[in-house]
C-alpha cells in the first residue's frame, strides 16, 4: 500500500544521505580514508573536535557530554548513520549514544576485536593504545568476554601520536620509540596486535619490521570500514552513487592542520569549515 511505497520512498532518499565520522581530533581521518576506499558510492561528513582534544584524559561523563554533542552535530548535516572514530569515545559513550539516538552508531573497538580473535591462532593478543584507551580495559574486556582463556597483554603508547603527527613515521628516531614500547612483546609470543589508536596505521611499516611476519597487525580502520558495509547492507541504506565527496568540520584549526590531514588521508584535504563548540 501506500504506506510502503512511502517508506521505501524515505529509504531511498535515506540512502543518498551522507555518511558521519567524528572523533576527538585528525586521527580518524585514517578511517576515512579506509571507508573512502571500501565504499565508493558514499558521501562523507567528518567532525574533528580539535578544540577539545584530547579526550584519552577527560573524564567519561565529559567524553559521553561531548561525544553526544558530535552527534548532534552530525545529524544537523542529515547524515544516515554515525562512526565513532575514536577509541576513547567508542570506550566511554557508546552505549549512551546507541540508546539516545535512533540512527545507527558503531565504534571502532568491536570491529578491531572481532578480527583479533579471528586472526589469533594461539590466543595471545597484544593491545596498544593511548593511555586513556588502555585504562578504559575495552579492548582487553571485550576480548575476554568472547575467549575467556585469551592471553591479552595491552600497552599505552602515548608517543606515538605526536610523533605521527610530526610526520615521523620512519626516522630512527621512531623506530627507537616503537622498540622500545614493544620489546616487551618479543618473548610473550604474541600472534596478533591490535593498533588500538586511529593514529596507529601510520606507524604499521616500522611496527611489522619490528614485529615480523608472525604477528598480524589489526587495524581498526580497515576493520570499522569492513563493519559500515554490512550495517548499510542490514539497514537498506547503502548508496548508489555517485560518492566520494566528504567534507571535513573541525572545532579548531591550526596551520599545520592540512598538511597533517593529507598525510592521514593519503591526498589533498579539502577546505575546512570551522564551527565553534562551548
Amino acid at each position: 500500500g501506500p504506506t510502503v511505497q512511502r517508506e521505501r520512498m524515505a529509504l531511498a532518499n535515506m540512502s543518498q544521505q551522507p555518511i558521519g565520522v567524528f572523533d576527538s581530533g585528525i586521527g580518524g581521518l585514517t578511517v576515512l580514508k579506509e571507508l573512502l576506499a571500501r565504499l565508493p558510492n558514499e558521501t562523507f561528513v567528518y567532525f574533528g573536535d580539535t578544540a577539545r582534544v584530547p579526550y584519552g584524559n577527560k573524564s567519561a561523563d565529559t567524553v559521553r557530554r561531548f561525544s553526544s554533542e558530535n552527534v548532534k552535530l552530525l545529524l544537523e548535516r542529515g547524515v544516515k548513520m554515525v562512526v565513532v572514530a575514536c577509541n576513547t569515545a567508542t570506550a566511554d559513550a557508546l552505549p549512551q549514544l546507541v540508546s539516545e539516538f535512533t540512527l545507527p552508531i558503531i565504534g571502532v573497538i568491536q570491529p578491531g576485536v572481532r578480527a583479533a580473535l579471528a586472526a589469533t591462532r594461539n590466543d595471545k593478543i597484544g593491545v596498544i593504545g593511548t593511555s586513556g584507551t588502555i585504562r578504559s580495559m575495552a579492548y582487553q574486556n571485550a576480548i575476554l568476554a568472547v575467549k575467556p582463556d585469551a592471553r591479552v597483554t595491552s600497552k599505552a603508547c602515548p608517543l606515538f601520536v605526536p610523533l605521527v603527527e610530526e610526520g615521523w613515521t620512519d626516522t630512527p628516531v621512531t623506530r627507537l620509540v616503537v622498540e622500545e614500547y614493544l620489546k616487551g612483546y618479543k618473548n610473550l609470543g604474541i600472534d596478533t596486535l591490535v593498533l588500538g589508536c586511529t593514529h596507529y596505521p601510520l606507524l604499521k611499516p616500522v611496527i611489522a619490521s619490528l614485529l615480523g611476519d608472525g604477528v598480524t597487525l589489526v587495524d581498526s580502520a580497515v576493520e570499522i570500514s569492513r563493519e559500515v558495509a554490512v550495517v548499510l547492507d542490514q539497514h537498506k541504506l547503502a548508496s548508489k552513487g555517485p560518492g566520494g565527496r566528504f567534507d571535513i568540520i573541525l572545532s579548531d584549526t591550526s596551520p599545520t592542520f592540512a598538511e597533517i590531514a593529507s598525510r592521514f588521508l593519503g591526498r589533498r584535504a579539502p577546505e575546512i569549515e570551522l564551527v565553534s563548540v562551548r
